[in-house]
């Protein structure tokens, strides 16, 4: 940095962006300082002047993000319709290397959609004066279009030496310790977990024609965003919605709620906005909160719930918890109804058996979402595909189990990377899927997707480090590369039934449906096979009344006489038990191979292109959108419905063993009921428990458990998705990569 007496000093680097920094008062810029050892680097970021516009409505939801060594940092409040923002929020960052530039960048917030970018900005730290309060101004660009006015930044910085005397008297001695690479770590392990049920609203503002509003409720909590249903024609609507969010700070943070009245075919309107303050409730208590519109008439209903963090780590190799005797025996204290069979009879010596159990069966009727827990070893990959020109990836993992998101760090310019990383996720419900996605990072866009696989937690092979070939995006097709995993699941059995009987977590992160002529016509096909399996068994049926076959319409009038003669109501589900048994020992429909799966569904690789946002033909588009709506109910209804029937399907099958089992269990449950009460009183019990649900619990969210129980049960669809690829064995490793250098 150059010398400056009292005026603005001005950083060019030579191929980025312009940086000015205004110095508040005279004197001397330092020479050129160390770019080694550890540096504290305060940040205050407050405004932004004349940023780019990236709504329809010529403003933007702005928020910053601030990234060191490739890995995000910090991420500022999103400001909502505002050019000229006010953030007034700091920093500490920990730096190693002064060579390495604070990298900025700024997005619109599009809830449900890729945020927009805005621009963004280098700070070349090692130019920064030290142990002094610096103003500065970034000036932001886009590295594509540099020639464009996005705006600029207002920040104040400090840079002081880890071992500076002004250093050791701001800080205290147990964070002088703290290291980038640990900063990064600890980015991605939320502290807690709150649980948010979104009730009802009450007297909200009409804004529809008909004196009505068709509302629904967006949450974000820091980069976390959820979207409830939208209730129809109402302005008391009832959405009684259960989500969990995760706690990346000590205090809580804000959580942001917005209400909206969608509107087909044009942007949905803004009703209302409320924030909730997390640090002012207290921890493990739910509180029933009716929070104000603050810019509308209206409330909003919600209890709100924070706990403490769940079992979440990430770790090397050399420190794997599930390696830890003492850890262990814990973790199988906790879960200790389906570890029984994981402990033999000299094990049995150690763990004092007895006590051991008695903890463990007491524990499975408390904490119902502490089912288990899930430990993910991300070893390595081989051949992946080459996203950059250089005819290189920088790959890193993005491990998904349902709404829990960890990643590894990245490994620069390889196709073969080593992670050798240590992943240990909370389990929730034992029917959830681990997705493991392989990105390649770009500085300065969003990764490019470089595979993807679907593993079932009921289908892991505990300890055993597997290949897996990677997926397209949509799992229905291989892509390059191989990644190697080594997974352990631990649950209790009982959590974990009674889990399956409740409804499952939603991912509040997948994108909305679209429009798929290809995808219409799949789930049209789906549903006319379930219902020509039923035709068949009509003309089954039929054939037997019209004696096509003389021995078999014998069989059948005698069977049809014994039953008629002997029915009972508890026949029914004993019934249903001897069709399981028999499938169990006799069908072999549930092994399906890799060319009857293909065959069923028929995919395009090649998707629908991104709508036109632009386009000037409102008329046209109003249009487009409203027969869009009325397709994707259709696409959507289909697909409910022929999911449901291969559902059915498939718990007959035994698709998932474990469902399949618990299956039997409730059925044999039901026949000894039904054989020892008279149904009337297991009627009135059913009624007197609907009748009443409500007045015991004005905020109960309503289920059905037949209809929770078949969500567990995959689809043909979905099975087709986790379906594991074989991996040739003709290759070895070696031979691999060699081929794929070539």
């Amino acid at each position: 940095m150059g010398g400056a007496q009292g005026g603005t000093v001005s950083l060019q680097p030579e191929t980025m962006l312009a940086v000015a920094i205004s110095c508040a008062s005279g004197g001397p810029a330092e020479p050129a300082v160390p770019t080694s050892g550890t540096y504290k680097l305060d940040i205050e970021l407050k405004r932004g002047h004349n940023l780019a516009i990236r709504d329809r409505g010529g403003t933007s939801d702005p928020y910053v993000k601030f990234k060191l060594a490739g890995r995000e940092v910090f991420r500022s409040r999103t400001i909502h319709k505002n050019l000229n923002p006010e953030w007034d929020e700091k920093t500490t960052l920990i730096v190693d290397s002064l060579s390495e530039p604070l990298y900025v960048k700024v997005f619109d917030y599009d809830f449900g959609l890729q945020d927009d970018f805005m621009g963004s900005a280098f700070l070349y730290l090692e130019s920064l004066e030290q142990q002094r309060m610096i103003p500065v101004t970034l000036v932001l660009k886009d590295p594509q279009y540099p020639d464009q006015d996005l705006g600029s930044l207002d920040l104040s910085v400090t840079l002081t030496p880890k071992n500076s005397p002004v250093e050791e008297q701001r800080e205290p001695a147990q964070q002088q310790s703290l290291r980038l690479s640990e900063l990064h770590r600890k980015s991605q392990l939320w502290r807690g977990i709150v649980s948010i049920a979104l009730i009802e609203g009450r007297n909200l503002t009409p804004m529809d024609p008909n004196g009505l509003s068709d509302p629904y409720v967006k949450f974000r909590l820091g980069p976390q965003k959820y979207k409830s249903k939208t209730v129809p024609k109402t302005l008391s609507p009832q959405w009684r919605e259960q989500f969990d969010l995760h706690l990346y700070e000590e205090n809580g943070g804000i959580l942001e709620i917005t209400v909206w009245d969608r509107d087909t075919g044009r942007r949905d309107d803004f009703i209302g906005r409320c924030q909730l303050d997390l640090s002012t409730l207290t921890k493990e208590q739910t509180h029933h909160l009716e929070l104000p519109l603050e810019e509308a008439r209206g409330f909003v209903v919600l209890l709100v719930t924070l706990t403490a963090s769940a079992a979440v780590s990430i770790a090397d190799l050399s420190v794997t918890p599930l390696d830890d005797p003492q850890e262990r025996r814990e973790i199988l204290k906790r879960y200790v109804s389906t570890c029984l069979r994981l402990v033999s009879t000299e094990h049995a010596q150690r763990f004092h058996s007895q006590n051991f159990v008695l903890q463990g069966v007491r524990g499975s009727f408390s904490n119902l979402k502490d089912v288990g827990v899930v430990q993910v070893k991300v070893l390595r990959a081989e051949g992946l595909m080459a996203a950059d020109v250089t005819g290189k990836s920088d790959p890193f993992c993005v491990l998904e189990l349902n709404n829990d998101r960890l990643q590894t760090h990245t490994v620069y310019k390889n196709l073969h990377p080593e992670w050798n990383k240590v992943f240990t996720f909370n389990v929730k419900d034992v029917h959830s899927v681990l997705e493991v996605t392989v990105f390649d990072e770009d500085r300065d866009r969003s990764a490019d997707f470089l595979g993807k696989v679907a593993i079932p937690l009921l289908n892991v092979c505990n300890g055993q480090q597997k290949a897996y070939l990677l997926k397209n995006k949509e799992l229905t097709g291989p892509t390059k590369g191989v990644l190697f995993l080594e997974i352990e699941v631990i649950y209790n059995t009982v959590k974990a039934a009674m889990r399956t009987v409740v409804p499952a977590e939603q991912k509040y992160m997948e994108e909305e449906t679209k429009v798929s002529k290809q995808l219409l016509q799949q789930n049209f096909n789906r549903v006319k096979r379930c219902i020509m399996v039923l035709l068949s068994y009509g003309t089954y049926i039929n054939s037997c009344f019209e004696w096509e076959s003389a021995r078999r319409s014998i069989i059948s009038f005698l069977l049809f006489v014994v039953v008629v003669w002997n029915f009972e109501l508890y026949m029914l589900p004993l019934a249903l038990v001897l069709l399981l048994v028999w499938n169990y020992f006799f069908s072999s429909s549930r092994d399906m191979d890799d060319i009857s799966m293909e065959a069923m569904f028929e995919w395009d690789d090649e998707e629908e292109d991104k709508e036109d946002k632009d386009s000037e033909h409102k008329g046209f588009m109003d249009k487009l959108y409203a027969i869009q709506d009325v397709f994707i109910s259709v696409q959507s209804a289909l697909d409910e419905v022929a999911s449901f029937g291969e559902r059915m399907k498939n718990t007959f099958n035994w698709t998932v063993p474990f469902l399949s089992w618990l299956a039997i269990t409730a059925l044999c449950l039901a026949t000894l009921l039904l054989y020892l009460i008279p149904p009337r009183y297991l009627l009135l019990a059913w009624g007197v428990n609907k009748f009443t649900k409500k007045l015991r619990d004005p905020y109960m969210i309503d289920n059905n458990e037949l209809l929770d129980f078949l969500s567990r049960v995959p689809s043909d669809v979905q099975v087709m998705q986790y379906h594991e690829l074989k991996v040739d064995p003709g290759q070895s490793p070696n031979k691999r990569r060699r081929t794929n250098q070539s």
